[in-house]
């Protein structure tokens, strides 16, 4: 059977789902769900419906799965909750301190509702998530440490975006690289937030707006930016387009611990993505199949990534699994 899909929000991470689902064959985009005017919407496939975002009611008989796009500091607080009462959804909500919170908010949403809504899927969090279970459950004795970069972050760019006066903006993750050496090393450092990376944000101002303020209110965003040391560099509309465009990131993560009588186990984990939003995405889709089978199942409210069997993200069968992936 095709698993229908739905987009709810059609930026860099609309596009790239849309682009993801293309590449799934058991999978079918049927229609994509804007704020915008449809009609100034143009999609990879021409085929494919644009609705307004408020005519979403209307389809909840003609979508299996929704992938939820919209940026995790306004757009999936509301829309998290709101939607999973409606369809089986996924998104990838990605501010790590409140993720707890709004579990339980799309929970109380969706289980009422016999709905599956898989939260804050991506690769940190997500694949990076999982990994740092793995490690802590296979080395009990030891640390972790997850470093992200260089690359360019959605979920921070997207709240520098927001800041009133920023015109347009992106922001970079940089890990330290004296920080990853004596990690590496085995030597179990103790790191601190502001020792382990550094942000650094390229922003356009909007007309009359003051830098000074702009960068204050950028620096001393809770969440994002104040616990790092963070360099704002403003820019030109033409340098943002000419020089950060791309968006690319990366990672790893890496669990250091021992064993037996003391003998060093090191576990490292890391991708290098030439383009973030299309990866996420990608990792969005596949969980678009694990909330399907999961439905019907019966298996209904919130979930994370630590609740989902691998099996179920591989459009194979479990035998042919067994055979040529075991």
């Amino acid at each position: 059977m095709t698993i229908r899909v739905g987009i709810a929000g059609y930026g860099n991470l609309g596009r790239g789902v849309e682009s993801a689902i293309g590449q799934n064959e058991d999978m079918k985009l049927v229609g994509v769900f804007t704020r915008r005017n449809p009609e100034d919407v143009q999609l990879l496939n021409s085929d494919v419906p644009v609705h307004k975002m408020d005519d979403i009611e209307q389809f909840t008989d003609k979508i299996d799965v929704l992938i939820l796009c919209g940026g995790s500091k306004n757009d999936l607080p509301e829309q998290g909750p709101a939607l999973s009462a409606m369809f089986n959804t996924i998104d990838s909500f990605d501010t790590h301190a409140n993720i707890p919170d709004y579990y339980e908010a799309v929970n109380a949403s969706a289980k009422p509702n016999g709905k599956t809504a898989i939260i804050s899927v991506g690769w940190d969090p997500g694949l990076f998530s999982l990994n740092r279970l793995y490690g802590e459950a296979i080395l009990p004795q030891g640390a972790t440490y997850t470093f992200w970069g260089k690359g360019l972050s959605q979920g921070h760019s997207d709240a520098v975006r927001r800041v009133p006066g920023v015109k347009g903006g992106v922001q970079y993750t940089i890990p330290n690289p004296e920080a990853v050496d004596r990690v590496r090393s085995g030597s179990l450092p103790e790191l601190t937030t502001r020792e382990k990376h550094t942000r650094e944000c390229y922003v356009v101002l909007e007309e009359g707006a003051v830098a000074t303020e702009v960068e204050q209110a950028i620096v001393t965003m809770p969440n994002y930016f104040t616990d790092y040391d963070t360099t704002v560099n403003f820019i030109t509309e033409e340098e943002l387009k000419r020089d950060h465009a791309a968006m690319p990131h990366g990672g790893f993560v890496i669990r250091s611990g021992e064993t037996g009588e003391g003998n060093p186990q090191v576990i490292e984990y890391s991708l290098k993505l030439g383009s973030n939003p299309e990866f996420t995405s990608s990792v969005l889709v596949a969980y678009a199949r694990a909330a399907y089978r999961l439905n019907k199942q019966g298996e209904i409210g919130a979930k994370t990534v630590f609740d989902i069997a691998p099996g179920l993200l591989s459009p194979k069968s479990g035998a042919a699994l067994r055979k040529e992936m075991l």
